[in-house]
């Protein structure tokens, strides 16, 4: 009985128009994320702070390719907010050493100016936290606006160079790659530009995700087809659901490339019709066609299916926002989400 009386407050408190902060005692993560994503509609940045340590206090932060919205509603309140960014990240503090990473990647995708001032600042507050500081401030990971699309792959000029400069025989002695954070390789990023554009309700990471759409298209690379698959599934389902972002995508439409257009109509006439479930049905069917065929030439057959599990199952969180969690899909919110979206869109092919 206490606990469906919990429950019921905290479902009154979020139909609500105020935007103060989730109840301590109600049912995390998911009471959290039904608050960002009406934040923007009445944004109280002072109550983030007290937000970020339920999520910690509650054990949702503790996995980064979870935590992608978060990350990304952080940085979006810190962009939207500069003058009142350092007293939110102090607010925000004390945080467990697994959660600290979280404020460090958020101040990093901020776009802030001062970024790296914060940076600095949050150096001093988290000591045990300075090599990934360092890292950003090195430019060796990259802030999310120089974030590429896709790797950078190595031409046929590159692998002559790389054989008469003895790399081919000296391997050992190479220096390692440097690490490339992109879109392709990071489907958490997704989760972020929604977390920032529930923050700030700007078009700004609605456009990025925009621009993924083409690869919900592509026949060659597994990485490419899951991303394009849930760029397109979590646009159509948020704006079924969100007629400011409908708009937002209706108005963008004439902006776009000749291979981003026809994609970003079937999203459109998706959310109009209420027909989400016909684009789990194309990404399944899609991804059917690939496993049987062949992902690349070198490409490792046995673990296509691995591949597309983790990089669906990454957007789980932007399904959940999107209102999915009502609709069923099993995702384990906050920690390993497993294959929950890509069963989920399974689901919706049958």
């Amino acid at each position: 009985m206490r606990r469906v009386l919990t429950v019921i407050i905290a479902v009154a408190l979020l139909q609500s128009a105020s935007a103060a902060p989730p109840p301590a005692n109600g049912p995390w993560p998911e009471v959290a994320q039904r608050w960002i994503k009406k934040y923007r509609t009445k944004p109280e940045p002072m109550a983030v702070p007290a937000v970020i340590r339920g999520l910690s206090q509650h054990g949702t932060l503790k996995e980064p390719e979870s935590s992608g919205l978060y990350v990304g509603f952080i940085s979006g309140v810190l962009s939207a907010n500069p003058k009142k960014a350092w007293t939110l990240i102090e607010k925000s503090l004390p945080l467990p050493f697994e959660d600290q990473w979280i404020l460090i990647r958020a101040v990093a995708y901020s776009g802030l100016p001062e970024w790296k001032d914060h940076m600095r600042g949050l150096a001093m507050r988290l000591p045990d936290r300075q090599e990934m500081v360092q890292r950003y401030l090195s430019g060796d990971l990259p802030p999310l606006s120089e974030v590429a699309l896709e790797k950078q792959r190595p031409g046929t000029f590159d692998k002559v160079k790389s054989f008469f400069n003895g790399d081919m025989f000296f391997k050992a002695n190479a220096e390692p790659p440097k690490r490339q954070i992109t879109f392709e390789s990071n489907a958490d990023l997704i989760d972020t530009l929604w977390g920032i554009y529930f923050a700030t309700g700007k078009e700004a990471p609605i456009a990025q995700i925009v621009t993924l759409l083409p690869w919900a298209k592509e026949r060659d690379s597994v990485e490419k087809l899951t991303i394009g698959s849930m760029a397109r599934f979590t646009l159509a389902s948020n704006a079924a659901r969100d007629v400011d972002l409908l708009r937002v995508l209706k108005g963008l439409q004439e902006r776009q490339s000749k291979e981003v257009k026809p994609v970003l109509k079937e999203v459109i006439e998706a959310a109009e019709l209420a027909d989400t479930a016909r684009l789990g049905k194309d990404a399944m069917a899609a991804l059917d066609e690939l496993k049987r065929k062949g992902a690349g030439s070198t490409r490792d057959l046995m673990t296509w299916g691995t591949v597309g599990e983790a990089a669906l199952s990454m957007g789980c969180l932007g399904l959940a926002v999107a209102g999915q969690v009502e609709a069923g899909i099993p995702c384990v919110l906050g920690g390993a989400l497993g294959t929950g979206a890509l069963r989920y869109l399974g689901q919706s092919s049958n």
